[in-house]
């Protein structure tokens, strides 16, 4: 069974850091991205990071260029997000997922696993 378990969220006040952790098992990820999508309240789910499990290249998103930095420990079979600069706008449900990535990365995509996520709030 494929199983991705995040963990490290919590509340934290704005400008603060946190460390997002996913630990994946079940599998060989070797032909997969491992990344990290977000939901917040009324809102679609969004990506948020991602990398690719081999070859090491990521993918962020605009709004978190320069704050957020995606990171794989491939001996752990973990993957990491570091959250800088923390704003209350990056309050959401953050998921951890495996899926793949065809063309350009992260242009074209399809998630195959999903993590239950974990809950980051930052407060203003």
């Amino acid at each position: 069974q494929v199983q991705l378990v995040e963990s490290g969220g919590g509340l934290v006040q704005a400008g603060g850091s946190l460390r997002l952790s996913c630990a994946a098992s079940g599998r060989s990820f070797d032909s997969y991205f491992m990344g990290w999508f977000r939901q917040a309240p009324g809102k679609e789910r969004e990506v948020v990071a991602a990398i690719n499990w081999s070859g090491g290249n990521t993918y962020n998103a605009d709004s978190v260029k320069g704050r957020f930095t995606i990171s794989r420990d491939k001996a752990k079979n973990t993957v990491y997000l570091q959250m800088n600069s923390l704003k209350p706008e990056d309050t959401a449900v953050y998921y951890c997922a495996a899926g793949r990535s065809s063309g350009r990365f992260m242009f074209t995509y399809a998630i195959d696993y999903w993590g239950k996520g974990t809950l980051v709030t930052v407060s203003s």
